[in-house]
């Protein structure tokens, strides 16, 4: 994968496709592998560039405070870097929350913004569940296996564990397979998604913007009606089967989705 200088770090990202550019920004503790699913079907008609936030992947992990709004301007180092004056940005949870400082602060080089299980503000109850994850990863000693019985079973439904459990062991053997997360990049990234405070920010958003949640997803369906109506140009869409992970929960729906909506604003 190629890495490059983006402003005072260097980041990993994989680039697939042909057409307008599409920047994916993963969710916490993943890195740029995590939208596979997604980039077999966009890029058909995009340039995927995916991309490892820092602390995590190949990108470099300083130490120090990490926040949403740190990431976002890492990303727009990233695309100058490459050359990407204007792209579409698309992200899930920590992606999305990076998306929405992203076009906030960098609106002319977002030409449309896609947030699939996002939320503007961290609350007590999201806080409480992510730091839950820090004792366990604390306790674990492993980030892939903290991800697997840890925030697994929120981005899933029970019924999903009850009728797949094969695609539960693949999606496991997936994350055993991808570069090891450490512990103290993982706080830091975590520690960041604590922090996320976007609600000043959802005004300034000028690009057309499409909002996803999973129905039974406990941990952020019900900042729905905030970013919807923070975000002026906004449409929103419910998977009804899904959890806090639709892009893998039910891959057909969610790409036939979100694909539409990203066909409707390119060109």
């Amino acid at each position: 994968m190629p890495k490059i200088r983006a402003g005072n770090i260097t980041m990993n990202y994989d680039q697939q496709g042909s057409g307008e550019p599409l920047v994916l920004i993963p969710y916490l503790a993943a890195d740029y592998a995590c939208y596979a699913f997604q980039v077999a079907d966009y890029s058909k008609k995009f340039t995927c560039v995916s991309v490892d936030l820092r602390g995590t992947g190949e990108s470099d992990k300083p130490d120090g405070v990490y926040s949403t709004e740190m990431f976002a301007d890492d990303v727009a180092a990233l695309m100058q870097a490459i050359g990407i004056n204007k792209a579409h940005i698309s992200g899930l949870s920590l992606g999305a929350a990076t998306g929405m400082w992203l076009a906030a602060k960098y609106p002319d080089r977002v030409k449309s913004l896609s947030l699939h299980s996002g939320w503007s503000k961290s609350d007590a109850y999201l806080k409480t569940v992510v730091q839950g994850w820090q004792v366990m990863a604390k306790a674990l000693n492993s980030v892939p296996e903290m991800v697997i019985q840890g925030i697994f079973p929120w981005c899933f439904t029970p019924g999903l564990y009850a009728q797949k459990p094969d695609y539960i062991q693949a999606l496991s053997d997936f994350v055993r397979g991808r570069p090891k997360q450490p512990v103290d990049a993982f706080i830091q990234e975590s520690n960041a998604v604590m922090a996320h405070d976007a609600e000043a920010q959802l005004g300034k958003i000028r690009a057309p913007t499409q909002i996803t949640f999973g129905r039974h997803d406990m941990l952020t369906t019900h900042f729905a009606d905030r970013l919807t109506n923070g975000i002026k140009n906004s449409e929103l869409q419910i998977f009804e089967d899904c959890s806090h992970a639709p892009l893998y929960e039910n891959v057909p729906a969610f790409n036939e989705k979100t694909l539409g909506f990203l066909s409707q604003h390119a060109g």
